[in-house]
């Protein structure tokens, strides 16, 4: 049987591609150290898919322990490499654990891709390559401008790394998915979003807030050129983001295309700030949420979202929830959260 190795599948994008892959009859093992995830996540898909993935708990800068997964699982024919580090605001403290970390994994893998010739690889960018477009939406050929975090610039790196690698590999083609900001939960609840440590991203943040685990949040900035001064940003579901990665390897299976490597953006082509985040929440939830106005963070960009047409017109991929209903899944896997004590008090403990 084929088999599909997701690195990262403890994660949260990670798990979710492994849910629809699965779905759609694929056999999937995964590559985690979970360094920054949790293993109890695997249960999780078990309980929506009936299937047990075998996880490698193996550092991915470790090339010979890498190069065993491939070893012992010959079948593999595709990759899909989540992998990383992703907190901007620790990329700009520490840039050289995020350069070390991010390129060195990708490195290693596609070491691997080239002795075991891997033909199908799938890629975890993001839009922070385009840096602080002057000009929004932005569509796959925007130009790329210098990186405003050194998460950013790994991925800018990445994708380079990437193309051309693929010159010499001429078995082997690529889809670099730049997504946008992924939220929510799956419907079932049992896998969502586990944050180490203060949350670096808004959604979660939210959450937490108002189900009491932080005493309140910080909205960094309101003094950005938008329609109310705060941040403005793509949010996709995390399922869509998801379908979208299978959707990608369905591409490279089944389509003979000239180009060894693509490029998608995977976002819902909206726009919303902050506080219009914030504002949705509250009316789904019925709940007035605590936060202040804090400083301007390091690494963020002003207003960003995407052009999702050739996503659309080449993979036919549709996102299929809104925001409200984004906001909503969120809110139940972060209450499903506080009443399975097991797992509250692991996140607790991890908090602390």
């Amino acid at each position: 049987m084929n088999t599909i190795l997701v690195t990262g599948g403890c994660g949260y994008i990670g798990a979710h591609t492994i849910v629809s892959l699965i779905e759609h009859g694929y056999h999937v093992i995964s590559i985690d150290n979970n360094s920054r995830s949790d293993a109890g996540i695997l249960h999780g898909i078990t309980k929506i898919t009936g299937v047990i993935v075998k996880n490698y708990a193996v550092d991915l800068c470790n090339f010979d322990e890498t190069y065993a997964v491939f070893q012992e699982n010959p079948s593999i024919t595709g990759i899909i490499h989540f992998a990383a580090y992703k907190a901007v605001g620790e990329s700009v403290e520490q840039p050289l654990l995020y350069f070390d970390n991010n390129l060195n994994s990708l490195m290693n893998i596609l070491k691997c891709v080239a002795v075991f010739k891997i033909p199908h690889f799938v890629f975890s960018s993001s839009c922070t390559v385009y840096g602080n477009p002057a000009i929004i939406p932005v569509n796959e050929k925007t130009p790329l401008l210098p990186a405003s975090s050194p998460y950013g610039s790994t991925k800018q790196i990445g994708e380079n790394i990437i193309e051309q690698s693929l010159a010499s590999m001429p078995f082997c083609k690529a889809v670099l998915l730049r997504y946008f900001n992924p939220v929510g939960a799956h419907p079932s609840c049992h896998i969502g979003e586990l944050p180490i440590g203060t949350p670096q991203n808004l959604v979660p943040a939210i959450t937490q807030t108002a189900i009491g685990k932080l005493p309140q949040m910080k909205v960094f900035g309101n003094d950005y050129n938008t329609k109310d001064g705060t941040c403005l940003r793509d949010y996709v579901h995390v399922c869509d983001i998801a379908t979208a990665h299978t959707l990608s390897l369905q591409y490279l299976q089944n389509i003979n295309t000239t180009s060894s490597c693509e490029i998608f953006n995977l976002g819902s082509g909206n726009g919303y700030t902050v506080l219009e985040m914030i504002e949705t929440f509250e009316k789904i939830s019925g709940t007035s949420l605590n936060y202040v106005i804090a400083p301007r963070r390091p690494g963020d960009v002003e207003a960003i979202y995407a052009d999702r047409t050739k996503a659309t017109t080449i993979l036919n991929w549709q996102p299929q929830f809104n925001k409200e209903a984004m906001m909503q899944s969120a809110w139940q896997w972060e209450q499903q959260l506080k009443q399975n004590s097991d797992i509250f008090n692991t996140i607790n403990a991890k908090l602390n």
